[in-house]
Parts: C-alpha cells; sequence; structure tokens
C-alpha cells in the first residue's frame, strides 16, 4: 500500500506544472511555423552551451526553472542556436546556425533574438540579473510591439 501511494505522489509531483521542462528546437523554419499558427513569439538563444559562462548562468537561472516554463509554454516557441566547444553538431546544423549568427550580426553570447509570429524582430535580450521574473517582464514588454 505504501509503495502505490508513493508512485502515486510522484505522478502527481511530476505531471505538474512545478516540474515543466522547457521544450526546445533548433528548427527555426519550423519554429515560424508553429509560432504562426499559435500566435507566439520566437525566441532565439545564441548560446555557446558548454563553455559560455554566462549562457551557463541564464540558462540555470532562467530558461531551467518551471516559471519559465511555464510561461515559454503559452508565449514561445524556444529556438537554440549553439555554439559548442564539447559537442559535436551536424554539419548542417552548424550550417544553419552559422547562417542565423551572421543574419542577426551575433557578436557574443547569450544572445537572445526575439522575432514576432510574422518573423520580424522585436527584440534582443542577453543575461540580466532578475531570474525568470525579470526576463518575463522584458519579454512581455517585446510582446506589445
Amino acid at each position: 500500500m505504501k509503495k502505490s501511494l508513493f508512485g502515486i505522489v510522484v505522478s502527481l509531483l511530476l505531471a505538474s506544472p512545478a516540474f515543466a521542462e522547457l521544450s526546445w528546437t533548433t528548427d527555426l523554419p519550423k519554429a515560424m511555423e508553429k509560432a504562426k499558427s499559435e500566435n507566439k513569439l520566437v525566441m532565439m538563444d545564441f548560446t555557446g552551451s558548454d563553455w559560455c559562462g554566462w549562457c551557463i548562468k541564464l540558462n540555470k537561472e532562467v530558461f531551467s526553472t518551471p516559471e519559465f516554463a511555464e510561461y515559454a509554454k503559452k508565449n514561445l516557441v524556444p529556438v537554440e542556436v549553439d555554439f559548442p566547444r564539447k559537442k559535436e553538431l551536424s554539419a548542417e546544423q552548424k550550417k544553419a546556425n552559422l547562417e542565423l549568427q551572421n543574419k542577426y550580426k551575433i557578436e557574443g553570447y547569450p544572445t537572445i533574438i526575439v522575432l514576432n509570429s510574422e518573423g520580424k524582430k522585436v527584440g534582443e535580450l542577453g543575461y540580466m540579473a532578475g531570474g525568470p521574473k525579470a526576463f518575463i517582464a522584458k519579454l512581455d514588454e517585446l510582446k506589445k510591439k
């Protein structure tokens, strides 16, 4: 009886919004289709996921939080544009990421480019103190553009 009750409690906890995880894509065209059909913003995270200290900090303090995951689920289509040093990307993904880096003139990491559902750039963000609340507030400002 104790084991089945424990299993039920764990299942309920894992299904709760507090354990929501942010789902990223690496395919901008598909992200744009989804954003258009769901009237969401596209948030591109230009990152050095395995070496950039500020990128890792932003991921830990904002993107990995349940609060941000819930917000993103309702408002964003997150796209990771990664430039790792240890993790190997496919040649196709490297090329796509480089093209996006050149298109948006990315000079440092992390850089967050926010597009509306029509593909128009509405903002650019980076790491900021204040955790998910501060980041969400900035995104809400950009939603109004």
